[in-house]
């Protein structure tokens, strides 16, 4: 019984033994196939892991080729930016030095315009100055002109009546019995005297006698008379037509006024004439004649009343 138990017990535990042998048999030969097919598939990965380690270091190299390319060319750029960064300032600095100076020149060039406006200004303000003045100065030529042939005519009128008051003077019958100290005035009233032709109304004449001979002596006839510088008389309503002896020559006088008077041996004589007409400007000769000869002649000139 006891055998039969161990046996059957050996049994059991051969039984069993056994079942674990092909159990681990089992086991190993699955695992012997895993790892068979996990060898297959890591030499199939390593090959691929290979090939992607050529293709890598492939990769690698060219990389390193076109890194060592890029950075020479980084090298060149960075010369060539260094450059042209120094370039860029230098053109910045002339920039800045350009546009200061063009500054500096525009101020310059408007202050040079400006003041080249104000010389234009000036210039033509002196322009339009000279060209007033030179109208101003023609029209004084022309008064000049005007007033040196005026002058020219006045002195010919006025050596016409010297040359007429000498000729006459030399003409004198009686060298003792004529006037002195002779003077006329023109007056315009009260007494005042004036050179204004338009403004004479009266002409006074005043004269010395002196040293009469007796035989000249006593009432005589004095006449006046007043001409311009061609000899004309003046107008007059009532002329006095008289005669007198020059050279011992009978000669026509014509008076504007004839006055009586008692000639003494020394006296001052004057005669006083109210003109009719006013008279016109320029030289006029006044003389005092009696019926034996001319006592005396004085001329004078009178002005435009424009004049001064």
């Amino acid at each position: 019984m006891d055998q039969k138990k161990g046996l059957i017990a050996a049994v059991v535990v051969l039984s069993i033994l056994l079942i674990g042998a092909v159990i681990w048999g089992f086991s190993q030969k699955n695992q012997k196939q895993e790892a068979q097919s996990e060898n297959v598939e890591l030499e199939g990965t390593l090959e691929e892991l290979e090939a992607l380690r050529d293709d890598l270091i492939s990769e690698v190299d060219s990389l390193q080729g076109e890194y060592s390319l890029l950075a020479e060319t980084n090298g060149e750029l960075q010369g060539d930016l260094s450059e042209a960064q120094e370039t860029i300032k230098a053109k910045e600095a002339a920039i800045r030095n350009i546009k200061s100076r063009n500054a500096s020149e525009i101020n310059s060039l408007r202050a040079e315009i400006k003041q080249l406006m104000a010389l234009k200004d000036e210039l033509q303000g002196n322009i339009q100055n000279l060209q007033t003045e030179n109208d101003s100065l023609r029209t004084a030529m022309g008064v000049l002109a005007s007033d040196l042939d005026a002058s020219k005519e006045e002195i010919e009128q006025l050596n016409n009546i010297r040359r007429t008051i000498e000729e006459e003077n030399d003409r004198l019958t009686l060298e003792n019995f004529k006037a002195s100290a002779f003077q006329v005035e023109f007056e315009k009233g009260n007494d005042k005297v004036t050179s204004k032709a338009k403004k004479v109304k009266t002409i006074r004449t005043s004269f010395d006698l002196t040293d009469v001979p007796e035989e000249f002596q006593g009432m005589r006839t004095l006449y006046l008379t007043i001409t311009d510088d061609k000899g004309t008389p003046i107008p007059a309503t009532n002329p006095i037509q008289a005669k007198t002896i020059v050279n011992n020559q009978e000669m026509d006088i014509i008076a504007v006024k004839a006055q009586d008077v008692d000639i003494t041996e020394n006296q001052r004589l004057s005669f006083v004439y109210d003109l009719e007409d006013k008279l016109a400007p320029g030289y006029y000769r006044v003389a005092i004649y009696t019926d034996i000869g001319l006592l005396g002649a004085s001329s004078m000139r009178l002005r435009d009343s424009g004049l001064f």
